[in-house]
């Protein structure tokens, strides 16, 4: 089972009122139940807005779903929260609707004690909203709550920063989505924490914030399953076509189909191998996604037609080898 809790906060009694939560809590929402071949991902999130004082969300509504969230044996249980926050010398709130100060929202340290203390395999905590990276924080000093294990935390901005908006809605939750929609998908298509950090933070770079990554875990969880940028049946050839992953395969003129006029006419010059064909264009898919890099030569076509060699990347021996091992 995967559950998820994902909430936003547009309408507020006493704090200034915000405009974006909402949209990003449904945009989580909705990239989050299915995986991108349409089967079924997160068995219906449960999502909860606050648009106007008909459905403002109180400290104990957040605290009460937060709660229920974590007290499953699930496979992996969620929160996504958008809404303002709030930091003090004691630490960080998720301020909910009724919030007058800021410290009476929920605490942070609250929400990591709750994912700390379930039975759940996985617990991630994704936070949009300032100061949220006071959840990451060592606060064993102040007698809070540490990361133990099996949880994440991913928040937007350190706990000294506020979170952007633009257009209205976060920065942070835009690249989240992105990243979940496969910007962030490793090769077999899955997107994992520590995949979703890295896009956001390298997609931040112009903006003045910088997301919070902690986390507590013996192998990273798939959030969501992408379309792979190559087939299975192309990454299993890997350890067919370098036979070691230091291997550097020669190459001729009959890998490459593509010839001029002048080249066709030459004798010296092989003629094209379907055989080596169909290979050279696995080859092609390989640099595609750096699996493969030519040898001596600026392209693979000047590998080919210079009969020199190609061979695998750093990321391409990463790949041999899982493929080799059996673990993909």
């Amino acid at each position: 089972m995967r559950k998820a809790l994902v909430v936003g906060v547009d309408h507020y009694e006493h704090l200034q009122s915000l405009r974006g939560c909402v949209n990003d809590a449904h945009d989580v929402e909705g990239v989050l139940e299915h995986h991108a071949d349409g089967t079924k991902n997160f068995t219906n999130p449960r999502l909860i807005t606050a648009t106007n004082a008909e459905t403002a969300i109180s400290r104990g509504d957040l605290k009460d779903a937060v709660r229920q969230l974590f007290e499953d044996d699930a496979e992996i249980a969620l929160f996504y929260f958008s809404g303002h926050g709030f930091l003090e010398d004691t630490g960080g709130y998720l301020c909910t609707s009724d919030a007058a100060s800021g410290d009476d929202g929920v605490a942070l340290a609250d929400v990591v004690t709750f994912a700390s203390r379930s039975p759940a395999t996985n617990k991630v905590i994704v936070l949009d909203s300032c100061h949220s990276g006071a959840a990451a924080a060592n606060t064993a000093a102040a007698g809070q709550a540490q990361i133990h294990n099996g949880v994440t935390i991913l928040a937007a901005s350190t706990a000294e920063q506020y979170a952007m908006e633009l257009g209205g809605s976060g920065v942070f939750t835009g690249l989240l989505i992105d990243a979940l929609n496969g910007a962030a998908a490793n090769l077999v298509g899955d997107i994992t924490p520590g995949s979703v950090y890295a896009h956001i933070d390298q997609s931040l770079g112009p903006w003045q914030q910088r997301p919070v990554f902690k986390t507590n875990v013996k192998t990273f969880v798939s959030l969501r399953k992408a379309t792979p940028p190559i087939s299975l049946g192309e990454l299993h050839r890997l350890v067919e076509i370098f036979p070691e992953p230091d291997y550097q395969l020669p190459l001729d003129p009959s890998y490459e189909p593509d010839r001029s006029a002048e080249q066709a006419a030459d004798p010296a010059i092989p003629e094209p191998d379907p055989v080596n064909n169909a290979t050279f264009r696995v080859l092609q898919n390989y640099v595609k996604v750096n699996l493969v890099r030519p040898v001596n030569a600026s392209a693979m076509y000047f590998a080919a037609m210079n009969s020199t060699a190609c061979e695998l990347t750093v990321l391409g021996e990463h790949y041999w080898n899982l493929v080799h091992k059996g673990l993909i």
